[in-house]
């Protein structure tokens, strides 16, 4: 009876460390963190020089990224009834500083010598000024909201005339001016096209996934430098220079300005899965 009772006791034990170690290993199964997915391609991917457009590698990260949810990146949706937005148009050049009063959050997923991973949080209304990306690639997911993009290419070959004496202004050709939301096609820019040059204004509150390879590195040339754009119409071609292609709308002068001092960023704390170097 005894030898019986211990044989059917081992059975039990040896079955309840069976599912035990049954759970242990569909626990280390599951799928990990769709960030770690992402640092995991990008890492395998990106050597330090901006990939070519089209490419496979460069597919298949657009395609896990535009799988990407607010929550896999610890964020939560914001409420959309935030009033205080002027929408695209409703304020002038002059008046900028009422839609750059709101600050910008950043948060740093992952940075390291080929590429970095970030989150831009923007309350409505609140812009990122005319800016490139010098040398560089940039993925970018919007995770929730509505976001206003314009963005440009550099005219090649460079077409600078001199403005007031001492201003240079560049010809740029215009490549994206629409809203775009997460049901959006995954925008990338490279260093000649895709608009390496763009601004961001929030018509709600909204957050934008970065991913830019390589990263900026003032020592590597690769410094972020910030725009005005002016219409075409705004100087006359200089003697010598052909006109433009197609419609005059599409083309703006960009003068460089410093880092406008209105333009308000503020670190904020990642909260979403940590990753695993």
């Amino acid at each position: 009876m005894l030898s019986r009772l211990f044989k059917a006791g081992e059975k039990v034990l040896s079955n309840l460390v069976n599912k035990k170690d049954f759970h242990m290993a569909s626990s280390n199964t599951e799928n990990p963190p769709k960030v770690q997915e992402l640092y995991e391609l990008c890492k395998s991917t990106f050597t330090g020089k901006a990939p070519s457009p089209g490419s496979t590698p460069v597919q298949k990260l657009c395609y896990l990224l535009d799988s990407v949810s607010p929550g896999d990146v610890g964020l939560e949706e914001e409420a959309q009834d935030d009033d205080r937005g002027y929408g695209v148009s409703g304020v002038s050049r002059v008046n900028r500083v009422g839609r750059w009063a709101q600050p910008i959050t950043f948060l740093d997923i992952h940075e390291c010598d080929t590429f970095t991973m970030c989150v831009f949080c923007f309350p409505t209304s609140s812009v990122i000024p005319l800016h490139d990306h010098p040398e560089m690639t940039v993925f970018s997911k919007i995770l929730y909201g509505s976001l206003h993009v314009k963005a440009y290419d550099w005219v090649e070959p460079p077409c600078i005339i001199t403005h007031d004496k001492s201003q240079a202004a560049r010809l740029a050709k215009l490549v994206t001016d629409k809203v775009i939301t997460p049901q959006s096609e995954l925008p990338v820019l490279y260093p000649k096209t895709g608009g390496n040059l763009h601004c961001f204004t929030a018509l709600t509150p909204c957050a934008v996934l970065d991913i830019l390879t390589p990263p900026y590195n003032e020592s590597a040339g690769r410094s972020c430098s910030y725009y005005i754009d002016y219409p075409f119409s705004t100087f006359a071609l200089e003697e010598g220079v052909k006109s433009v292609e197609g419609k005059e709308d599409e083309y703006a002068w960009l003068v460089q300005i410093d880092t406008p001092d209105e333009l308000h960023m503020r670190p904020g704390s990642y909260t979403g899965p940590t990753i695993q170097v």
